[in-house]
């Protein structure tokens, strides 16, 4: 063919013609076992022609490698890496994976560390984490969480045994020489003796100072006592309706227990007494706080942790002689009283009782159309007769309380300690008068 190609279909032997001014082939090139055509300075083959692109697809699919060229750079030289003078390979690959292994064992100690702190061990982590308590776990001692915890200290529960069984109630500490607050009813029955037991668990044992059955108030003293940690003492006279107060005790053997409420009356007068027993009166402080049987004489405190009542009576809509438990109506012996009876009780061994000079006859009727109560008889000598009251008298009210039975004359009288003085707005006849009574006490 003209452009010196054999064109002939694969199969044939090609005979490949000289490109013009070509010489003629050399005798031998040498061909190794490979099949890779080894070329020569004599070569037919160009060093591009496999780059050609008129090169017969079907011809032998020999490759041209060129010989060495005169003047290349040498080849750089291979270093032995264990030559003397070099540390070995093996010390050099040791070093990063040694460092690598430790980091790795800081690392997943580290982050084990912090996911057991996180609560994230064994699962996978919930909730939102915080190097630091909330506002809300910082608690002041403003809180009720601060004023629970600066109180319990000082609340006891107290344990009396009688020909009965165990009586249990609750009481708080009043002096650091061992003096303990609680109410007549839990002592009562007993022999004396009394069993405390500490807001740390720690017991002693106690005896019964001296008991007020009419004021439902007893004081107790526990023997070798030490460290105690007595109440602060609040005003009951400046508690308003709706104020917060926590009732702390033993309800249902339940020890340290603290529950909340409001202020929801204030000098409620209450008549109570078991079957044979005493008849006690008293205005109290009604709360909706939580109080079942073993709050008795345990401690109602306000809102700066000082305690305003002593926890004596519950409300309940079961029958008489059945267990009751809370509905909300608790009643406690306000402080003032409560301290006062206390003093006279470590004092004298017993309480005075706060009188007006007269007997209640009843209810008086609705001549005026005013309700009160009226005096059946007044003591000749007496503070009612000293301001000039008479029998027939119908009681309206006494320091702006209005009187609607005659146990609200008698419990109010008996909030008011001796030589206090009231005004007392009352009816005779038609008329209307007003009289300062100086109270006593009773002469027993």
């Amino acid at each position: 063919m003209t452009d010196g190609w054999d064109w002939r279909q694969p199969g044939g032997a090609p005979t490949p013609a000289a490109p013009p001014g070509a010489g003629a082939p050399p005798a031998g090139p040498s061909t190794a076992s490979d099949g890779v055509h080894r070329g020569s300075p004599a070569s037919p083959w160009w060093s591009d022609a496999l780059a050609d692109p008129w090169r017969d697809p079907y011809a032998p699919a020999a490759v041209v490698v060129p010989g060495p060229v005169d003047g290349a750079a040498e080849p750089e030289p291979v270093v032995d890496p264990d030559a003397p003078g070099r540390p070995p390979l093996r010390q050099l690959l040791l070093i990063p994976l040694i460092t690598a292994l430790l980091a790795g064992t800081l690392g997943g100690a580290l982050g084990y560390a912090f996911a057991v702190r996180g609560g994230a061990a064994g699962g996978p982590a919930l909730g939102a984490g915080s190097a630091e308590a909330p506002a809300l776990a910082q608690r002041k001692p403003e809180s009720l969480a601060g004023v629970a915890e600066r109180v319990l200290p000082s609340v006891v529960t107290v344990r009396v045994a009688s020909m009965s069984g165990t009586s249990e109630g609750s009481g708080f500490i009043v002096s650091a020489d061992g003096h303990v607050v609680t109410n007549d009813h839990v002592v009562a029955g007993g022999n004396g003796k009394a069993t405390v037991v500490f807001n740390d668990g720690s017991t002693a044992g106690a005896s019964v100072v001296g008991q007020d059955p009419e004021s439902d108030l007893a004081v107790i003293k526990v023997s070798s006592a030490t460290g105690l940690r007595p109440v602060e003492f609040g005003d009951s006279d400046a508690l308003a309706v709706g104020d917060p107060v926590l009732a702390i005790g033993s309800p249902l053997s339940l020890a340290n227990t603290v529950t909340a409420g409001i202020v929801s009356a204030l000098d409620r007068t209450m008549q109570a007494g078991e079957p044979g027993g005493p008849t006690r009166y008293y205005a109290a402080i009604q709360t909706d706080a939580a109080v079942n049987h073993g709050n008795s004489g345990g401690p109602l405190v306000d809102s700066a942790g000082r305690v305003i009542g002593v926890n004596s009576t519950i409300k309940s809509l079961v029958a008489d002689g059945q267990e009751a438990g809370n509905i909300g109506l608790a009643f406690a012996i306000p402080i003032n009283q409560a301290k006062r009876v206390t003093q006279d009780i470590i004092g004298t061994g017993k309480a005075r009782r706060t009188v007006i000079g007269a007997q209640v006859g009843g209810a008086g009727g609705s001549s005026g159309g005013a309700g009160g109560v009226r005096l059946a008889s007044v003591e000749p000598s007496g503070p009612a007769a000293g301001a000039g009251l008479r029998a027939g008298d119908v009681i309206l009210r006494l320091n702006g309380r209005p009187m609607t039975d005659p146990t609200d004359l008698i419990a109010l009288v008996r909030k008011f300690a001796p030589g206090s003085v009231v005004t007392v707005e009352y009816r005779r006849g038609a008329s209307r008068q007003n009289a300062s009574v100086t109270l006593a006490a009773d002469a027993k």
